[in-house]
């Protein structure tokens, strides 16, 4: 597996006083040279966690790191051509849109904004195959998976999801990041989620498995992930050791966590189903209770939106053992370096 840089080491400690990354000068060398010797995902497609390795996912991990480390430094502008990005969107968005068009800005590159239901003025292959002459990649947010595929099958440049009802890779890469920030390691440590079996949940599902962090989902009957996906983080799991677990009970999903997350019981396009989730997740909400048996110093984790007092009690999202804009920061960073190594 790929060594970890000294930078992730004891990360914890280094992180654990220091002020907002807005306010702190850089140090250290600058990541140009590192990002560009490492040629393993240049040109490569970015569809889901199934599609990387444990070594990819370090590395995409260890560049954000460099990223966020150096983010003042004006030759972390790697893309000195002036590489473009399109960003298709058939569902709203807020953290996705942002950091993705000010990481190519900040990488300097361009990003191209465009919002509509992908197949209908034209097949999506045609759509893919004019990108591919003009720009240097696609980030696409989009309903079904299948999209993305189509996007990818027929462009040369590399083709990233940006959210599917699949998989929302970006957020997971980021979700672990953020992690490795606070716990210092990855390995050994236990995540739970609390809701449904989602993209999101399928993403952080692999990543687990891939890197040797113990997964416990407690859902509902019926709301368990993608069977699968469920697969593929078994056979990673047998390679990385990482326990792997369903359970109906979120407090037996919680017990000895590290990490608790959960996300919203309604994804964007299941509005027709609100009544029939709200009623099954019920007793799904991550509350004061819920973190009593977790570890005492565990973190709490929701890839946002939130409706508080629905999925999450306002106590806890808001509340000392939250790191969610910490997330939602390193998505920016995450991100960045997905595009600094593939485009």
């Amino acid at each position: 597996m790929l060594s970890v840089l000294p930078v992730l080491k004891h990360i914890k400690e280094k992180y654990s006083n220091a002020s907002s990354q807005r306010m702190t000068q850089p140090t250290g060398s600058s990541p140009l040279q590192y990002v560009l010797k490492e040629n393993l995902l240049r040109g490569k497609d970015i569809l889901g966690i199934a599609d990387l390795s444990p070594e990819e996912i370090l590395l995409i991990i260890e560049t954000a790191q460099h990223l966020k480390n150096n983010k003042f430094d004006e030759t972390q502008t790697l893309f000195g051509k002036g590489q473009t990005l399109v960003m298709l969107f058939e569902k709203p968005s807020l953290r996705t849109r942002v950091t993705f068009e000010a990481g190519m800005t900040q990488l300097g590159g361009h990003a191209i904004y465009m919002e509509g239901q992908l197949g209908v003025r034209e097949p999506v292959s045609d759509v893919s195959k004019n990108l591919d002459r003009w720009v240097d990649g696609i980030m696409a947010r989009t309903f079904a998976h299948e999209t993305l595929e189509v996007l990818a099958a027929n462009a040369k440049i590399p083709v990233i999801n940006g959210l599917s009802d699949l998989e929302h890779p970006c957020q997971a890469l980021a979700d672990f990041q953020t992690i490795l920030e606070h716990k210092g390691k990855l390995k050994g440590l236990q995540l739970a989620f609390i809701g449904d079996g989602n993209n999101v949940a399928n993403s952080l599902l692999l990543l687990a498995a891939k890197v040797g962090v113990d997964f416990a989902i407690g859902c509902p009957k019926g709301f368990e992930p993608c069977p699968t996906i469920w697969q593929k983080a078994l056979d990673a799991a047998q390679m990385s050791g990482a326990k792997l677990t369903i359970t109906n009970d979120p407090d037996e999903a919680a017990l000895n966590a590290d990490v608790v997350y959960t996300d919203v019981w309604v994804s964007m396009g299941q509005e027709s189903d609100e009544h029939e989730k709200v009623l099954a997740f019920k007793d799904y909400q991550v509350n004061s209770k819920t973190l009593d048996h977790a570890k005492q110093d565990c973190i709490f984790m929701h890839c946002l939106p939130a409706h508080r007092g629905e999925e999450v009690e306002g106590a806890v999202i808001d509340g000392p053992h939250s790191v969610v804009y910490d997330q939602a920061e390193n998505r920016l960073h995450a991100q960045k370096a997905i595009l600094a190594l593939v485009l």
